[in-house]
């Protein structure tokens, strides 16, 4: 007998190695093995669902795996360094996923009754177990794929009700804060934001402290408790994340680059670039580029 899950799986089975459009707003789907540099980003606020193989990311010193039949909930623009494996039986890494729009989660929020009492605040990223249900409502959402014309009509609704069901598990609270102004959560978001349109800027903490209406010292406790970085960590990561970008891109030279992303010394760049990739910039995106060439050619 077909599951939903076996059901998702065929579904899935014409993505590429790379983000997938489905034809379904912000829905996108992934399969293979995927580029360890296209894997090192800032990845936006998604539930993100494995269906075959497994996936394993680290932010800042937290390492999180996850497996078939789960998902991944990251609630805000996290920097992250990802690797992606296929099964113990050789079948590739596949996975789906939704990219988060805080207003959409608002208005079904609005339709909801209030919820007794408060969660405990937690991080702004984390792994829980798949239900019968969420695998449902992706189902359908996914089917969607094979019939175009219903797509404006249904995906809203269903978009709705695969919301619903993760507010309804262990990670409700967190689509709840970013969807609700005046929460620690939405209010570091704000300062995340801020620090990802303007990373070439210096850092002045009390600024986005003042920005999340803070105190310097909550500021950093909440930020590094959603984060797992402090602020100044995450700009860095943020940098050298373009940095790379734009140097496997040919935009520039190792000096040029590290002043373009807000560095004053090109050799604080490299060794931080270093520390972080694990090779000096030159050797590192040689390697990519001689990596993704023959797919390029």
């Amino acid at each position: 007998m077909t599951t939903p899950l076996d059901e998702l799986r065929d579904l899935c089975a014409r993505a590429q190695n790379r983000a997938t459009p489905t034809g379904i707003p912000r829905v996108a789907m992934v399969q293979g093995e995927i580029p360890q540099h296209k894997l090192a980003a800032v990845y936006s606020p998604m539930i993100n669902l494995i269906l075959t193989g497994s996936k394993t990311m680290t932010v800042g010193e937290r390492i999180f795996r996850y497996d078939p039949a789960t998902y991944f909930v990251m609630s805000v623009d996290l920097p992250a360094v990802g690797s992606v494996h296929a099964s113990d039986a050789g079948e590739p890494y596949l996975a789906v996923s939704l990219t988060l729009e805080p207003a959409i989660v608002a208005n079904l929020l609005a339709d909801l009754p209030k919820p007794v009492g408060g969660e405990l605040y937690n991080s702004g990223f984390s792994v829980a177990p798949v239900t019968d249900e969420l695998l449902d409502a992706w189902v359908r959402m996914l089917r969607l794929m094979d019939r175009p014309a219903d797509i404006p009509a249904l995906a809203p609704a269903y978009e709705r009700e695969l919301l619903y069901r993760v507010l309804q598990g262990p990670h409700g609270w967190m689509l709840r804060d970013i969807a609700s102004p005046g929460t620690a959560l939405s209010r570091i978001g704000v300062t995340i934001r801020w620090i990802r349109e303007n990373f070439t800027t210096p850092l002045r903490v009390e600024t986005l402290a003042s920005m999340a209406s803070l105190s310097v010292s909550a500021f950093h406790r909440h930020f590094k408790a959603v984060t797992a970085l402090s602020p100044l960590q995450y700009q860095k990561r943020v940098r050298l994340l373009h940095a790379r970008n734009m140097l496997i891109a040919g935009e520039g030279n190792t000096t040029s680059v590290a002043f373009g992303v807000g560095y004053e010394s090109p050799t604080q760049f490299s060794r931080e670039y270093s520390r972080f990739f694990g090779l000096p910039p030159s050797k590192d995106t040689r390697q990519i580029v001689r990596a993704i060439q023959p797919a390029t050619a």
